[in-house]
This record gives C-alpha cells, sequence and structure tokens, in this order.
C-alpha cells in the first residue's frame, strides 16, 4: 500500500523522467558488457542479464532506444576497433588483427571490413594506395548505406602522409614539441552524456544544462573546470554514434542524482598537449599527435578515452583552447 501511495502523488512528468533514467542506466550497462567482451562471443541473454533487462524483451528495447539492433551494434563496434588496431598496432600483422577480433580467418575478416568501410584491411593501411584512389570508396559499404557516414581513410592520416595542410607545419611542430608528462591526481567528475554523439547542437545544449546543474550546486560558472571525454574516434564512427560526456570537476562529496552521473578522471601519467584552433580540427590534430609524438617519447597510450580541458568558450570565441589529456604509461620493448 504504501508503494502505492508514493506513486500516486508523483507527477506524471517525474515518472516518466524518472523511468528514462533508470533505462539509460540500464543501457549503459549494455553498452559497458559489449566493450568488455567486444573480442568474444556475445550472447544476447548475457548483455540482457548485465542490463537486468528481460532477455524475453530486451532486443526491441535496445533497438528503440539505441536506434540499432544489438547484433549491428557490436558488429560496428568490432569493426572500428579493428580499424583502431589496424592504425594504432602496425607491429600487428592482419592475420593477428582478425583472431585478436575473433574472426574465423584473415580472410573472412576482409571480407567483413572491405563490406563495412568500403575498403581492405591492407587498403586501409596502404596511404599511397589511399590518395590515388581519389575517395571513391567513400560512399562504398555499410558504414554509408546505413550510418550514412561518409568513410574517408585519409582522415586517419598525417597531413605529411597525405600532402594537405591542415595546420601550419611551424605552429604544428611547436606544439607537439610543448607536450608535458605530468602525474595527476584523480579527479571527481559529474557529468552529462550528449544524446547525438558529436552534433554540435547536442554538445551545447548538453554543455548548457550541465553548466546550469554545476552553478545550482554553488559551484560558480567561472570558476568551473571543463572537461570533454570523447569515447570515439569521428572518422570511424558515425557521428552521432559517438559518445560525447560533458563534466564539470565536483568535491567528492557533491551529491549527483539522473539524468547526471558521477565519476572520475583517473589518477596516473598524462600527456598533456596545448591546442588553440578550429574546432573541427581536432580529430586532425589528435592524429599528428599519435603519428608524430608518440613513437619517439617512449610512451603509448593507456586504457583511458582522451579527455579535452576547456579554457575557453568556442560559441563566444569562435575557436577552441584547450589542454589535451591522453594517460599514458612507459612503452614496454619486447
Amino acid at each position: 500500500m504504501l508503494i502505492f501511495a508514493t506513486v500516486s502523488v508523483m507527477s506524471k512528468s517525474n515518472i516518466k523522467s524518472n523511468t528514462s533514467a533508470e533505462y539509460l542506466r540500464r543501457i549503459n550497462l549494455a553498452f559497458k558488457f559489449i566493450e568488455i567482451h567486444l573480442d568474444q562471443t556475445i550472447l544476447l541473454e548475457d548483455v540482457a542479464r548485465a542490463s537486468h533487462f528481460s532477455s524475453y524483451h530486451f532486443h526491441r528495447l535496445f533497438h528503440a532506444l539505441v536506434g540499432e539492433t544489438v547484433n549491428d551494434y557490436i558488429s560496428r563496434k568490432r569493426m572500428e576497433k579493428a580499424a583502431q588496431r589496424l592504425l594504432g598496432k602496425s607491429e600487428l600483422s592482419i592475420t593477428v588483427v582478425s583472431e585478436m577480433g575473433g574472426f574465423s580467418s584473415s580472410a573472412n575478416f576482409a571480407k567483413a571490413f572491405k563490406l563495412y568501410f568500403g575498403v581492405s584491411p591492407s587498403e586501409l593501411r596502404n596511404p599511397g594506395k589511399l590518395s590515388s584512389k581519389n575517395n571513391k570508396n567513400s560512399k562504398i559499404g555499410k558504414i554509408f548505406s546505413k550510418y550514412g557516414k561518409v568513410f574517408e581513410p585519409h582522415d586517419l592520416y598525417s597531413q605529411f602522409v597525405t600532402n594537405s595542410r591542415v595546420f601550419d607545419p611551424n605552429k604544428l611542430e611547436e606544439w607537439l614539441m610543448k607536450i608535458r608528462i605530468e602525474e595527476m591526481q584523480e579527479k571527481s567528475i559529474a557529468y552529462l552524456t550528449a544524446p547525438n554523439g558529436y552534433e554540435l547542437d547536442s554538445i551545447y545544449e548538453t554543455w548548457d544544462k550541465i553548466i546550469n546543474w554545476a552553478k545550482g550546486k554553488g559551484i560558480d560558472e567561472q570558476r568551473q573546470r571543463r572537461f570533454a571525454i570523447c569515447h570515439d574516434n569521428p572518422s570511424i564512427t558515425p557521428e552521432d554514434k559517438c559518445r560525447y560526456d560533458a563534466s564539470i570537476e565536483i568535491e567528492s562529496e557533491v551529491k549527483v542524482a539522473e539524468p547526471y552521473h558521477k565519476s572520475f578522471i583517473p589518477s596516473g601519467t598524462y600527456a598533456i598537449a596545448y591546442y588553440k584552433d578550429a574546432g573541427d580540427k581536432i580529430n586532425n590534430f589528435m592524429t599528428e599527435l599519435c603519428t608524430h609524438w608518440f613513437p619517439d617519447s617512449g610512451y603509448e597510450p593507456d586504457d583511458f578515452p582522451p579527455v579535452f580541458h576547456y579554457l575557453n568558450d568556442a560559441r563566444e570565441d569562435g575557436y577552441v583552447e584547450m589542454e589535451v589529456y591522453i594517460k599514458v604509461k612507459e612503452l614496454v620493448v619486447s
């Protein structure tokens, strides 16, 4: 009787809000389970169990809330992870990459990869061939037909490889030379995930919400330390499927309730790079950093997504000024 009495005094909007927040929390549990087990066989009932949904209805619920089926989501994430390995782990053969991704053979992997991206694994690793193709494959493959993502492989390579000029070479060299290594203590954060990935309107709307939330918690707008945690590479992942967490540093005792979440940026060693330029060049900068700084740094990226510490408001200034934090660990040479 107490439960029914409690529900009866809640407004419909509160019930809807609480229900939506709980569904979102459970879907995030499904995402996490899939990410952890991506290189293994994943059964739908296991994902449903991990997210505390009925296995009889999970497939429909996931499709309705995420916009793609469970199998399509898993296949897309596997292709994206394979592409990242091909580009970031040049020491691994295509056969090894296919084995790590759970494919039965390198031939099946190559076929599935080309069907999805429109280029083969070997073509992706050969920027000379990519440049000569004149992007003819940019609208071939499931990534375009299903997600509307024009896949441009040359976006994954340095401007010096593709003979383009995204940044002034002298300015780029200065940025890369000034990268510093620092030990950072754990930072407690409150975050809100942008509903439409890296779409600018979605990002700005998300920031407005969490900035106002933080003000309501007594964190003055001018003192807010704002960090974006970007989980996906937009050159590989459809823009609206990328995950962008707008976060603000908080004291550990601050209470955080749905739809906001509480987490932390882990302590550890970080490479910190300065950036001041157009927002649409950030992904190019990350490519240059990985291409030209990491190989001679003595470090490799640790298992945490890049964190962008914003130093200005891009909407007011027309450019982005920020520090890029990349968690690193010492490179072990075998």
